[in-house]
């Protein structure tokens, strides 16, 4: 997390500041949502191997702390042969399944 929050410069103290972070409505240092999200592209690249990522959209639902354990899925929702597209449902479970991260990803089929 600190090699993430040094490359993006999201020094946003809820994320880096523990006393901050107990005084907020997370009551502890969360790990930045962007960060979370990355797991998504990773499992688009599996089951898609060889498209290439055109869109994606998030939605945060939960927080997710540091020690939680993450599972991105990617599930193809529909292909757009016109196009060249498919749309992908993606979601994110910390290690209780509760959803964490839902969005929609997009991939030009090559």
């Amino acid at each position: 997390m600190v090699l993430w929050v040094g490359l993006t410069g999201d020094m946003n103290p809820v994320h880096i500041n523990k006393e901050y972070a107990l005084n907020t409505r997370f009551e502890n240092v969360i790990i930045p949502g962007m960060m979370v999200a990355g797991l998504i592209s990773t499992v688009m690249t599996q089951s898609t191997f060889g498209n290439v990522y055109s869109g994606q959209t998030l939605k945060f639902l939960k927080p997710t702390y540091v020690g939680d354990t993450i599972t991105a899925v990617a599930t193809v929702t529909e292909k757009v042969d016109e196009k060249r597209r498919v749309k992908i449902k993606t979601e994110c479970y910390n290690q209780r399944e509760e959803l964490v991260i839902v969005g929609e990803g997009q991939e030009y089929i090559l």
